[in-house]
């Protein structure tokens, strides 16, 4: 699909599909050839690449046996030197180190042009194993079962491509060719296919055999059977392998070996990535503290139990009730961060295994996704630079694929991203040139910090004086788009051709996508090629249930598999800009890894903000959840998904079961005696016995719910399944599986069977276009399993929380990624209004999760998740339920000063203790906490006071909104969260609008000041004695108001912002509150009147 052809909107339901605008012209430079797909390593299943000069890579010049350039160094450098398909030394080629023996070789080898295997392999077709021909034969053979397309004959998955043999019918040492031995030579792209560990093919009958004549002097002696040469080749291994060693025991010094690439091969071999555990001097202690609080707490409570406040009965009921919901939720909370790590990732490494200089790069391709709905509170200047970050990531072009998907449909979305892919032919390679940090306009230009640093090319300030006035006069022509959108016209949008914008009713408009950047269209100012980046506005009718932010990231990932089929996604908010442009490299140091790679889901990196005041009142940073406790999980199974920053692996939100590591063999042990050994047997044979016809059962249903194959091996088991069936009812069963599964698109489904990723080859843009509108259609989701298991899930607006819920049940574990440099950063809440609705909507999710079928108390037992991990997922659904017990608890102070009467009994010494060793392991255990995780006590505090401030009011008010929604139906609607302020720097920080969140923690502020007041007054008029009693509750009281204070600092803010009706609603509460208590003060005894005696006296 090019960039130049223009708005395609249309509606798979109705049958409609139209180019709204074609843009004249186009172009660019022509895309570069690209090189024929040559036939797999056969020694390690990589790809052959290209050499040097930029024509496929050949090994031998005898028989063009298809061998790596890793490999063909490896074997001149450590194995035999010979081809192992003719047994011809090799030579060196061009840009190849030196080994023993070059010295009797006359320069470097020509292979230009002596085979012809380029335009060969073109004609020939591809090798037998690429995926790609395998999913697009199934297309065509079985897919199309029962369509009316135009069926294309079923073609086989490759042609074998002629390999001239130069020692064909050639005298060798005198013999006549009529009595050598006929050796059969390579078929390349022949029926094998797949990746192959023999160094020689297997023969295929159906293929023709080529012979060619044997040469002793190459056949019999290549290896060295029978000759010196074997045992001085094993000499030279051995001696470097001791050298190598050597240098590593010494601490990495010079290594003065014979073989100067020995070292680099070494290390391109290393694992991409560690574990960094917490050292055991900060670690070890915080366990022993953790520990012995559990102690405390079990004598406390004891303490607590039986020992009851009998003249106030009702306040110690409720105060113990609360303790042991905090004790409970403290230990969710505390048990995941048990083990906690850190990684470090080598970019040097991954760059030497797959993105050598010189060569084509190996690294995997990604699909970056965007979502944003209302330009109004999401403004297109915070996406546009979101979208610049991406498209001049440090990541190879070709691999990278931008999409964004507007969910509001606006027009002003889709010309301001016009005009961003205009600036970005600019600014990509100005980025890339420099190489610059961050590479997001918006905040590059406002860095204060010398942007002259490391700079040395001569040009840059002329070059960056120029950058910056061309992106002002590109925030000129974003900010007249804004200011032109403010008034709608009355017969809607057009757009430059005349044609009405598509998606002028917001609820009810055809699915739109445009190509701005990608192939023929997209080159920069310099003629080099530009990422991919598309506009994509799915489809929306009236009476569908579209499923907010979930369903358009489901609609992305089927679009995205149709028309680039990345195998790695990155979807980021549209206000969370690529701060680090190697942090995608940073995630595929766990995604490549061959040691760890296969079982991750996803990798997740922190969430770091800009525009933060320095005290950071509100706790907008969450340092104590991303440093803290994602560190802790990344020891046991990994990271929960935060909605952000997140990088995918596609065949993990196809809800496939993770890869399962193979067991050992079990070994025998000859001590045993010879009867338990038979009887061990027989019992095993019985297992096997009774466990068959499950397993066979096992293997004929196809993705089964309670096991999710991976695509390597989906074919296998259909036809294992079906034994003696035909191949193409094989193929229909198992395509209405997969439709039932993935939906009604032949395109889509095929690309699911690509466990590496790519497109079909053979697809047309016009099929891709229309199946790309296809898989955005309103009903395309019905009866299938999006948003139950594949895909992002549906049922709660924190759709990520279940997302990553549901991957690790399925096996899968995630990574925690924090790379020095911070891999993104995103704007967050400036006023305390916007902060707690935020809170509001993240609490009434896990709300939402507490009542579904997905509750982590109930759900997935028996799967793949671990048990701490699951503690985890318990605590992030439970925890709005701590504001019920906290909004009591934060009460009772002022309770206890207006009535005299306290929690707890007079304290014995030995309760003292207990009390006090509980405060003492409180405060240990929090500075513990910040000693092995970094995070400053600012911040750890801030937590804290925000933990009181959104409990007596967000969390609370969600606990009543979830319930009025499962019980009443009741459905309450969330607002987008602002993502930018005014210019001034924290101007919104204290503004305040009018919410009734604001109202709970405002009277407990109330009433607790008036307790105060009553409670020093009270003391006062009766005295010395009253003082002792006082101190307690005067200490409960003050702990409520210090958790609010950030609260109270921006209720009297600077300008008195504060809404009247928020202080007349407190003060009237307190005050009803506090009359009504004295008057009716349940806690006194009841009496009929006052005492009397008689004092002896006569009155009369």
């Amino acid at each position: 699909m090019e960039a130049s052809a223009g708005l395609v909107a249309g509606s798979h339901n109705r049958n409609e599909l139209v180019v709204i605008r074609r843009e004249p012209g186009g172009g660019g430079p022509g895309a570069a050839a690209r090189l024929a797909a040559e036939a797999p390593c056969q020694i390690c299943g990589d790809d052959v690449g290209v050499g040097f000069d930029g024509e496929p890579f050949v090994a031998c010049n005898e028989c063009a046996f298809p061998v790596c350039r890793a490999c063909y160094e490896y074997e001149r450098r450590e194995g035999s030197q010979a081809c192992p398909q003719c047994r011809t030394r090799y030579r060196r080629l061009k840009g190849c180190p030196r080994v023993a023996g070059d010295e009797d070789e006359d320069g470097v080898d020509d292979l230009e042009g002596e085979f012809g295997l380029r335009h060969g392999g073109e004609e020939g077709g591809d090798g037998g194993g690429d995926p790609r021909d395998i999913a697009a034969s199934m297309l065509r053979a079985h897919m199309s079962y029962g369509r009316g397309d135009a069926h294309h004959p079923a073609a086989g998955f490759g042609a074998a491509p002629g390999v001239p043999l130069l020692t064909n019918g050639q005298m060798v040492d005198d013999i006549p060719p009529e009595q050598h031995a006929l050796v059969p030579s390579y078929m390349g792209g022949g029926g094998g296919g797949g990746k192959r560990i023999h160094p020689l093919p297997f023969a295929d009958p159906s293929l023709p055999v080529q012979p060619r004549s044997m040469d002793p002097s190459k056949d019999l002696a290549a290896y060295g059977y029978g000759s010196v040469a074997w045992s001085d080749r094993m000499e030279r291994w051995k001696k470097n392998q001791e050298s190598l060693q050597h240098a590593r025991s010494d601490g990495g010094g010079d290594w003065d070996g014979d073989d100067a690439d020995l070292p680099l091969m070494d290390e391109a071999r290393q694992p991409l990535s560690r574990k960094v555990p917490i050292p055991s001097s900060r670690i070890n202690p915080y366990r022993m503290i953790i520990v012995i609080r559990l102690v405390v707490l079990g004598f406390f409570f004891h303490y607590r139990v039986m020992h009851p406040v009998n003249d106030a009965f009702a306040l110690w009921l409720i105060s113990v009730i609360c303790e042991i919901w905090f004790a409970m939720s403290w230990i969710l909370d505390q048990f995941p961060k048990w083990l906690p790590i850190e990684r470090e990732t080598y970019l040097d490494r991954l760059s030497l295994r797959f993105d050598k200089e010189g060569r084509p790069s190996q690294l995997a391709p990604v699909d970056f996704f965007v979502s944003t709905v209302d330009p109004s509170k999401e403004p297109p200047l915070v996406t546009a630079n979101t979208v610049l970050s991406i498209l001049a990531v440090d990541y190879p072009v070709e691999k990278v694929s931008c999409y964004v998907s507007d969910d509001g449909a606006a027009m002003l979305t889709f010309e301001a991203l016009s005009e961003t892919s205009e600036f970005a032919k600019k600014w990509v390679p100005f980025c890339k040139k420099f190489n610059i940090e961050p590479r997001a306009p918006e905040w590059y230009f406002q860095q204060k910090i010398d942007y002259l640093k490391d700079k040395v090319a001569a040009s840059f300030v002329r070059d960056r004086r120029a950058m910056k006035r061309e992106y002002e006069e590109f925030k000129v022509r974003i900010n007249a788009l804004v200011a032109k959108a403010q008034k709608v016209p009355e017969e809607g949008w057009t757009m430059q051709d005349g044609s009405p914008w598509p998606g002028n009713n917001v609820r009810d408009h055809p699915g739109m996508i445009q190509v701005f950047l990608g192939q023929s269209g997209g080159h920069d100012v310099e003629g080099n090629e530009l990422p991919r980046l598309v506009y994509v506005s799915r489809e929306k009718r009236p009476g569908y249930n579209h499923h907010k932010k979930a369903g358009a990231m489901n609609a992305l990932v089927r679009v995205s598999a149709v028309l680039s089929n990345a195998p790695y996604l990155l979807n980021l908010d549209c206000d969370h800009y690529i701060n680090n442009s190697k942090a995608i490299k940073e995630a595929m140091c766990f995604m490549m890894d061959p040691l760890v790679g296969k079982k991750v889901c996803y990798v997740q990196f922190p969430q770091r903000f800009d525009g933060i005041d320095r005290h950071d009142r509100y706790a907008n940073r969450n340092v104590v959840f991303f440093d803290i406790n994602m560190k802790g999980l990344d020891g046991i199974q990994g990271p929960i998904y935060v909605g952000t920053g997140c990088v995918f692996r596609r065949q993990a939100l196809y809800g496939y079961d993770a890869p399962k590591t193979k067991k050992p063999p079990s070994r025998t042990c000859n001590c045993w005696p010879k009867w338990c050994l038979s009887c061990f047997c027989c019992r095993n044979k019985s297992k096997k016995k009774t466990t068959k016809p499950k397993t066979e059962k096992k293997k004929r249903l196809f993705f089964k719910k309670a096991e999710n194959p991976s695509p390597a091996y989906a074919l296998g088991e259909i036809e294992e399944g079906v034994p003696g069936a035909d191949v193409e009812k094989a193929g229909i069963v198992n395509h209405q599986k997969l439709e039932k599964k993935f939906g009604q698109s032949s395109v889509f489904v095929a690309s699911t069977l690509l466990e590496n990723g790519g497109t079909l080859k053979d697809a047309s843009p016009a099929s891709l276009l229309k199946e790309a509108i296809h898989v955005i259609s309103c009903g395309y989701e019905d009866k299938t399993d999006w948003g139950k298991e594949i895909g992002w899930i549906y049922g709660s607006i924190t759709e990520d929380i279940l997302t990553g819920f549901k991957m690790h049940c399925h096996g899968w574990r995630s990574i925690y990624c924090i790379p020095k440099r911070p891999a993104f950063k995103g704007s967050a809440p400036l006023n305390l209004s916007d902060r707690l609705h935020q809170v509001l909507r993240w609490a009434l999710g896990s709300v939402e999760i507490f009542f579904s079928k997905h509750c982590p108390l109930w759900y997935g037992y028996g799967g793949g998740l671990k048990f701490l991990e699951r503690f985890s997922y318990i605590n992030s659904i439970v925890y709005p339920w701590t504001s019920i017990p906290l909004l009591a608890y934060c009460t009772l102070p002022a309770i206890c000063l207006l009535t005299g009467k306290f929690i707890t009994p007079e304290l014995t010494n030995a309760a003292s203790i207990w009390f006090m060793a509980l405060f003492i392991c409180i405060f240990i255990t929090g500075i513990l906490e910040m000693r092995w995780s970094g995070v400053a006590i600012d911040d750890w505090w801030r937590n804290e006071q925000f933990w009181v401030i959104g409990g007596v009011s967000s969390h609370l008010f969600a606990v009543f909104q979830g319930l009025l929604k499962v019980l009443a139906g009741i459905d309450t609607s969330f607002t987008v969260t602002s993502k930018g302020g005014d210019d001034e720097e924290f101007s919104e920080l204290y503004t305040f609008k009018w919410t009734t969140l604001l109202i709970p923690p405002t009277t407990l502020l109330l009433l607790n000041f008036i307790g105060v007041v009553a409670g020093i007054s009270n003391a006062i008029n009766n005295g010395y004695e009253s003082w002792g009693p006082l101190f307690g509750k005067l200490f409960f009281a003050f702990w409520v108001i210090v958790h609010l204070y950030p609260f109270l600092k921006g209720l009297v803010g600077r300008q008195n912002r504060t809404p009247t009706i928020v202080i007349v609603w407190s003060i009237l509460l307190a005050s009803i509150f506090s009359l009504l208590w004295v008057r009716i003060d349940p806690f006194l005894a009841k009496s009929d009147g006052p005492l009397l005696e008689e004092c002896g006296l006569d009155c009369n």
